[in-house]
């Protein structure tokens, strides 16, 4: 079986975005906050076609009104809680607010994972490589009762059991993203994840810090490292060659593009971080991409992504 080296690459400028975002912030404000899905689409879009693999680029095919449509949703059942809740403020009604606070509460944990498969579904229904459409396809109910059990171990064992709960949601989402007839598999276990974040956690604090930047190399390490994407009998395998210097530089110097430039300097912090992303990560193996075939459906409703953002989950978990 053939084994090579693929291509991977961002060749997006600061400059570029910035005139994106730039664009985007002006008329965000000018409509008052209407023009955020479109503004999203142009930033997305932008950073899909400026990452590469293998010379071809990716491409986000979503648009600003179907976003738009998922904003209004996600915005008014969000505007409906906080209505309730200012209401019972105002009226000065304590058991009322702690009510209504109490089930604003239980309402985010049940929908978070409806948030999640359907910011996936959309996401990657949106996502193309050379025509071949991304799809994901969990099933809603699977999600839920990993993300209920999940919650309740969490609880149990006040806080233990969350590495577990991580690992096992992730590991359910990638494992059912599909890029044409391919799929995605994600390996990693969450006894594993635990005993990386306890060392360091504790070895970030008895130095100082200092072991910060080692614990992001090996949690993005252990992230990308069991993950691979498989067609048959064939496998594309992912691979981290980040170092601790490398956070230290990416962090650090991002920190000060940030804050010195008063966050104007947040396109190149972006830049930046994409160009790490691909620098760093090697994939290696095999899969004959001449073979892949359009096998996912369309899907067109937003309403989860734009939860995701109202609520600042992001879309990485």
């Amino acid at each position: 079986m053939e084994h090579r080296y693929y291509k991977f690459q961002y060749l997006g400028q600061g400059l570029e975005l910035f005139k994106i975002q730039l664009v985007n912030i002006i008329l965000t404000v000018l409509t008052l906050g209407l023009y955020y899905p479109w503004a999203k689409a142009r930033t997305l879009s932008y950073l899909y076609s400026q990452t590469h693999f293998e010379d071809s680029p990716f491409s986000f095919t979503g648009t600003g009104k179907e976003m738009f449509k998922g904003f209004i949703n996600a915005f008014v059942l969000i505007l409906i809680w906080y209505a309730l809740l200012i209401y019972a403020i105002t009226t000065e009604k304590l058991g009322l607010t702690q009510l209504i606070l109490l089930g604003f509460y239980f309402f985010l944990i049940a929908l978070t994972p409806f948030i999640l498969h359907s910011s996936y579904r959309y996401r990657m229904a949106k996502s193309n490589w050379r025509g071949i459409r991304f799809g994901y396809v969990g099933e809603r109910k699977e999600l839920v009762k990993i993300f209920l059990k999940g919650i309740l171990f969490t609880i149990i064992t006040l806080g233990f059991y969350g590495p577990w709960f991580t690992i096992n949601v992730r590991r359910y989402m990638l494992s059912n993203i599909r890029v044409g007839n391919a799929g995605f598999r994600y390996d990693a276990d969450g006894g594993e994840y635990f005993w990386l974040n306890f060392k360091g956690y504790f070895l970030t604090i008895f130095t100082f810090g200092i072991y910060f930047f080692w614990w992001q190399r090996d949690i993005f390490r252990y992230f990308v490292n069991n993950l691979h994407i498989e067609q048959e009998e064939r496998a594309l395998f992912l691979h981290s060659r980040a170092e601790a210097v490398d956070f230290f530089e990416l962090i650090v110097i991002n920190m000060l593009i940030v804050v010195f430039s008063f966050g104007l300097g947040s396109p190149w912090a972006t830049t930046r971080t994409m160009n790490f992303l691909t620098r760093n990560i090697l994939i290696n193996g095999y899969i004959a991409f001449d073979e892949l075939q359009q096998a996912q459906e369309s899907y067109n409703d937003a309403t989860g992504e734009e939860f995701s953002d109202l609520l600042d989950f992001g879309f990485v978990i």
